[in-house]
């Protein structure tokens, strides 16, 4: 049976949440704003009566996000003791190799690599893991979708995270010119570093391909961030709806044996724009349900293939113009 959270500890736990958030959070003035939040939903008393440990987690979540509406910002209770020694989860041994684990069964967040008629490539990725982790599957992904006329990359389950990947997978989107894509001011370092595309094998980029990525209000963070670079960059046609806006980089800490927050401390910065979408989102060019766009995608795709096929050269192309144009009729069948 959990152990009842009593109100001294609940008090303890917003101190150091306090601590934590003026310390790190990436904007001081708004943390100052969302401590005093805080308090006054504790000099109120709405954390008195509560003794369990998710159901804390949840109304300190909810009262960190309603300043600023930053989703990035939450407090998780664990059942399993948090590692003392830990104040940052991320630079513990142990919690490092069961998030790598998990990443790898997770096949690092490519659920889908498919051939669609009409030589239509299909990506689906879910989730955007540490580079040096997933490297060798997301390029064996991309590899496979350099021989497609056209790519869809479905990104409207995507929750996320790490801005490296983004930019491994834009260096297979992209030319081999080296492209910074977007630069981070980290608060709690007093640095910004900056992520740019690689050079990757002639073989394994997609650069020419018409590209058309999905997106919904599920998409956030690192999916988010992938979608607006290939927008803003004119490299794909965005299809769905609009996402919510999170696009401020964040760090876990140990708030207690049973209490963990992730506090945003970074700050995303484009460098065509100098600005992110925090708050009011990515915005699609075209707007479909999440139900609608991969059909309206994969029109868009095959009707692509057609008008680069219109006059083949060989026989394999003929056949490939076929293809797409028998896809595209029974899309449009009644």
């Amino acid at each position: 049976m959990n152990k009842r959270i009593t109100p001294i500890e609940i008090n303890e736990l917003i101190d150091i949440l306090c601590q934590k958030l003026r310390a790190n959070y990436i904007f001081p003035e708004i943390a100052e704003k969302i401590c005093q939040n805080l308090r006054q939903h504790q000099q109120a008393g709405e954390y008195e009566d509560i003794s369990d440990g998710e159901l804390l987690a949840l109304a300190l979540t909810i009262h960190l996000q309603e300043v600023n509406h930053d989703e990035h910002l939450w407090v998780r209770w664990h059942a399993d003791p948090l590692p003392a020694e830990a104040d940052q989860l991320r630079n513990n041994q142990q919690w490092q190799e069961e998030r790598q684990l998990e990443a790898r069964l997770d096949n690092f967040g490519i659920y889908k690599v498919d051939r669609l008629p009409g030589n239509i490539g299909y990506l689906d990725i879910q989730y955007l893991h540490r580079p040096e982790w997933g490297r060798e599957a997301a390029t064996a992904a991309m590899g496979l979708k350099s021989n497609t006329n056209a790519l869809i990359i479905d990104l409207s389950k995507c929750q996320g995270v790490y801005p490296g990947m983004v930019a491994l997978l834009c260096s297979h989107l992209f030319g081999a010119e080296p492209q910074l894509i977007i630069s981070i001011y980290w608060r709690d370092e007093d640095i910004t570093q900056q992520y740019w595309t690689e050079p990757t094998a002639p073989d394994k980029r997609c650069e020419t391909q018409p590209v058309f990525v999905l997106i919904s209000k599920a998409t956030f963070s690192g999916g988010e961030l992938l979608a607006h670079v290939l927008q803003s960059r004119s490299r794909a046609t965005l299809i769905g709806e609009r996402t919510d806006g999170g696009a401020h980089a964040g760090a876990a800490y140990r708030l207690g044996p049973h209490f963990e927050a992730f506090i945003p401390i970074g700050r995303t910065i484009d460098p065509l724009s100098s600005s992110d979408w925090e708050n009011h989102g990515i915005i699609p060019q075209i707007a479909r349900s999440s139900e609608q766009a991969l059909e309206v995608a994969y029109r868009m795709a095959l009707e692509s293939v057609i008008a680069s096929l219109s006059d083949p050269a060989s026989e394999p192309l003929r056949q490939l113009r076929d293809e797409a144009q028998a896809a595209l009729d029974k899309l449009e069948a009644p």
